[in-house]
């Protein structure tokens, strides 16, 4: 006949005083062990010095019928606490709105979440290379490292355009498409990075302006490649009315980079054209247009033959008939919001509005690639077409069922990327 309640209390205190003193199970509340006893509903939590040997010894007690350590629960994402705007705690939420889950935001949470899981929070040890106008990364004379940048891990790049081991940002651009690749996450500072724990090399192939030429990008990309990131950010277009012909040492380049095993990520570009520019219309890029707060497609964005894939970026909705999402006459979506610098004052770092475009869908990208590959949901070295179809099979569908040439296969959804479970086209 079981022992009653009281029986079993004096037990446990008794264990509890034998037991020797030790660490608590992992991911439980140190010291606390909770006990269930026969004929109990509510179980017992006590404390006690050693939770495995007190709960090993408790549970060959007549009466008792479990004791386990008091394991934690955790919010089923990881959510960072960046003020955003209003300098509350999570605040990013309500700026960042193509991070979140819902609407029509990548669902970053969860693969934040995932990518914890799987031992490489952040996208930690994955590195992406940044071919833009430069990043602001370090002080040095005029220029200053953005406060959000300060915990972000850079590697060491190269200026393309005034030759020299100096890519400081001269725009602003590439700090804004840096700043979503990897700002620094849960440091009270601005809003969060997608892949806050990725290595970022920095190239500058853009001037002041944002124009640069294709010799420089081309070498850009070769000296990424060369040196072994696994991913190249390629925020940046030519006229679609540039051919393959007329680049041809980029198109060497970027064939270079992908036999190196690179993902190289590029912008479908903002001429609001029927054709997708080039580098990202090259085969070995991985294409991206622009999808806005309303899940339509942007009104600047090419599309066309050869899109892969859509990201947020921001801006008015453009005229597609037939698609519920798109609201061109309505007031325009929200931009894209990462802490960074206008041209002429390189010292002053704020979150301004006017970033949307093709430019800012590539980095939501390149993001997530880095976490499957932190994820390790395709094993621990993917190949560039391992990755792209992964970021494909997950994307959310929108215009026409399956493929079409307005959204590719579809809005990237982190969340469903980095996820164990099989990809499903939703």
């Amino acid at each position: 006949m079981p022992r009653p309640p009281i029986a079993v209390s004096a037990a446990i205190m008794a264990l509890a005083l034998l037991a020797p003193g030790g660490a608590a199970a992992a991911e439980a509340v140190p010291g606390e062990l909770v006990v269930g006893t026969k004929g109990r509903l509510a179980p017992r939590v006590v404390q006690v010095e050693n939770v495995r040997t007190a709960a090993r010894r408790l549970r060959d007690q007549p009466g008792v019928a479990y004791a386990v350590p008091n394991v934690k629960a955790r919010a089923a994402a990881f959510l960072p606490s960046d003020p955003g705007r209003d300098g509350i705690a999570g605040g990013w939420a309500t700026l960042q709105w193509n991070f979140v889950g819902g609407g029509f935001g990548i669902n970053a949470p969860d693969a934040w979440q995932n990518a914890a899981d799987a031992g490489a929070p952040g996208a930690r040890g994955v590195t992406i290379a940044v071919l833009d106008t430069g990043v602001a990364y370090s002080n040095r004379g005029r220029f200053r490292r953005s406060p959000d940048l300060a915990g972000t891990r850079f590697i060491r790049g190269y200026d393309f355009v005034d030759r020299d081991p100096y890519p400081n940002d001269h725009n602003g651009h590439g700090t804004h498409t840096a700043s979503t690749l990897a700002e620094t996450t849960n440091n009270g500072i601005a809003v969060t990075g997608l892949a806050y724990n990725a290595r970022i090399m920095p190239v500058r192939v853009l001037d002041s302006h944002g124009e640069g030429d294709a010799t420089a990008i081309a070498a850009g990309v070769r000296f990424a490649a060369r040196r072994g990131v696994d991913i190249i950010n390629l925020s940046l277009e030519f006229s679609t009315d540039v051919t393959a012909q007329e680049i041809p040492q980029l198109i060497d380049a970027l064939e270079y980079a992908d036999r190196q095993g690179a993902l190289i990520v590029g912008a479908s570009g903002n001429e609001s054209r029927r054709t997708v520019a080039y580098p990202a219309r090259a085969p070995v890029v991985l294409s991206v247009g622009a999808t806005t707060e309303h899940g339509c497609l942007g009104d600047y964005s090419n599309d066309g033959r050869g899109l892969d894939l859509v990201a947020p970026g921001g801006g008015t909705d453009a005229q597609l008939q037939g698609d519920p999402n798109c609201r061109p006459f309505d007031p325009p979506g929200r931009d894209i919001y990462q802490m960074t610098f206008v041209r002429e004052a390189p010292r002053r770092f704020f979150l301004p509005s006017g970033f949307e475009g093709t430019s800012m869908a590539v980095p939501h990208v390149s993001g997530t690639a880095a976490l499957i590959i932190a994820s390790k949901v395709l094993g621990t070295s993917p190949t560039p077409k391992q990755l792209g179809a992964r970021l494909k099979a997950t994307a959310r569908d929108l215009g026409p069922v399956g493929y079409d040439t307005r959204y590719g296969a579809g809005l990237i959804d982190a969340g469903a990327a980095t996820s164990k479970s099989s990809p499903r086209r939703r």
